[in-house]
């Protein structure tokens, strides 16, 4: 297109529809929090809402190839990912946020330090320590923790080394060697998969060997909600990279043009930077 112009798509309906589908999925979800109800709603909102996309997102791939962006279409849609991922930070850091104050402010308070201290005077045999296994009152706690130089070393060493593997793809797409980025866009994603896979061996641990579940006071909670929301972005994050791995063996992009592509890089290696805190604030420390 010419230096002037900026494309504008023409009307489209997947916006529309992807609220109703989404809407869908939460009104079902809210369904089974309320009333109990089974989750036949909340799937076919779910299936709804991925068909969108996928729909959604052909369009964009078809506009791309058919050569209608330009470079200030290509700006905002790097724009749109950094603000995106900006997103994504703030919402993680708003569980580190509450892991951090409840070890750095709540547990001294339970146990009677500072002005706040009143708490103490509930449990007075209370001994502030984390990992907290015997939390105050009626609540049970973990029976062990989970050693961090086990399967979170595993699985810590797995994204560390699919950061390089991915980055090792994409500069062999900027150097136009395409079969250089296939076999190590693979590697990165079969790295991807059997992180999940070992997570999943670490929670069947976690709520059949150790005790440790969402029940088990604040120590069970913390873990599953950073850890639960990180390995879902784990499994978006293989299957965007699976999408561009079949969008190589197709002979999509070019060295000089393939931001696709470089946004998956984006986000996986925001989702290793997180996983690296998440080994050192939860497992280690």
């Amino acid at each position: 297109m010419s230096g002037g112009s900026y494309y504008v798509p023409p009307t489209s309906k997947w916006p529309v529809l992807g609220s109703l589908a989404l809407g869908l999925m939460l009104i079902g979800f809210g369904m089974i929090l309320v009333h109990g109800m089974n989750g036949i709603m909340m799937a076919v909102g779910f299936v709804a809402l991925l068909t969108v996309m996928g729909l959604w997102f052909r369009d964009v791939i078809k506009e791309s190839r058919g050569g209608l962006y330009d470079d200030q279409m290509d700006r905002s849609f790097r724009q749109g990912m950094a603000w995106f991922i900006f997103s994504e930070v703030m919402f993680f850091a708003a569980f580190f946020g509450a892991l951090f104050y409840v070890r750095t402010f709540a547990l001294p308070w339970l146990d009677g330090e500072g002005a706040k201290g009143v708490a103490a005077l509930l449990w007075p045999e209370f001994t502030a320590s984390w990992p907290l296994m015997e939390p105050p009152g009626d609540v049970a706690g973990p029976r062990e923790v989970l050693s961090p130089w086990q399967l979170p070393l595993v699985n810590t060493l797995i994204l560390v080394g699919s950061s390089i593997t991915l980055t090792v793809a994409h500069e062999g797409l900027k150097e136009g060697m395409r079969e250089t980025t296939r076999n190590w866009l693979l590697v990165t994603v079969l790295l991807g998969l059997s992180f999940i896979i070992i997570q999943g061996v670490e929670y069947y641990e976690a709520y059949h060997h150790y005790g440790i579940t969402l029940e088990t006071g604040i120590y069970g909670s913390t873990f599953f909600l950073l850890t639960g929301f990180h390995g879902a972005h784990v499994i978006i994050g293989a299957t965007i990279l699976a999408v561009m791995l079949l969008r190589i063996l197709r002979g999509h992009f070019a060295a000089e043009n393939h931001f696709g592509f470089e946004a998956a890089c984006w986000y996986w290696h925001f989702v290793d930077v997180v996983w690296v805190g998440l080994f050192l604030f939860v497992y280690v420390f």
